[in-house]
């Protein structure tokens, strides 16, 4: 078994760069689906997850450029499907946060469920049941989820459970609804409070 023998008792000293965090910023690469103007994303952590998102994001239309800085550039403005394939979703549990952005934007979504066709008891319950309160109709066919809606409409929301994936995409299909959203008991972790900051740069009001 590999194991790490660390040595105390020295000063430590020196430099690190930090990254930022990728739970951060997978929330955030979805919501640029909210956007039809241009991206400029900084400090993104060089994660296997990271790259995922972006391959999502390309499968369906975005254009995402890398510059010298490490700086990322990112247009949805001309997606041409609205689609999140099973190959990647399953992939990465978290590419299921486009559902709310695709419905924020395009008031349609056809994403796969994480596990597949064979999916067993719902894990994605909170995420569907809060749709259906803003006025989704939502249908399940041969492993996919189909949401759609002529509009949303905000409205009270209470989580069973303050489920992190569940809040970012009720706030990412919120943004856009008519009328005021309002979250009980949401998740209160720091990846949620970013995408807030960030989906208020973006002209939401989330307080």
């Amino acid at each position: 078994m590999e194991k790490l023998l660390i040595k105390g008792g020295n000063r430590l000293k020196g430099k690190i760069s930090c990254s930022g965090a990728k739970n951060a910023a997978l929330p955030i690469l979805a919501a640029s689906i909210l956007c039809d103007e241009k991206l400029v994303l900084k400090n993104l952590p060089y994660l296997q997850d990271i790259t995922t998102m972006f391959e999502l994001l390309g499968s369906m239309g975005a254009e995402i450029l890398l510059d010298e800085n490490m700086n990322f550039t990112i247009n949805t403005s001309n997606l041409n499907e609205i689609e999140a394939r099973y190959e990647l979703v399953k992939t990465m549990r978290a590419s299921f946060y486009v559902l709310g952005p695709f419905m924020g934007r395009y008031k349609y979504a056809e994403v796969s469920l994480p596990g597949g066709c064979a999916w067993g008891p719902r894990p994605v319950d909170f995420h569907l049941k809060a749709l259906e309160k803003l006025g989704a109709k939502i249908t399940l066919k041969g492993g996919y989820i189909l949401a759609e809606a002529k509009r949303l409409i905000g409205c009270k929301i209470v989580l069973d459970f303050p489920s992190v994936g569940a809040t970012g995409n009720i706030l990412m299909a919120a943004s856009t609804a008519r009328g005021q959203t309002i979250i009980s008991n949401a998740a209160r972790e720091p990846e949620i409070s970013q995408l807030c900051r960030y989906l208020n740069k973006m002209g939401a009001n989330i307080s």
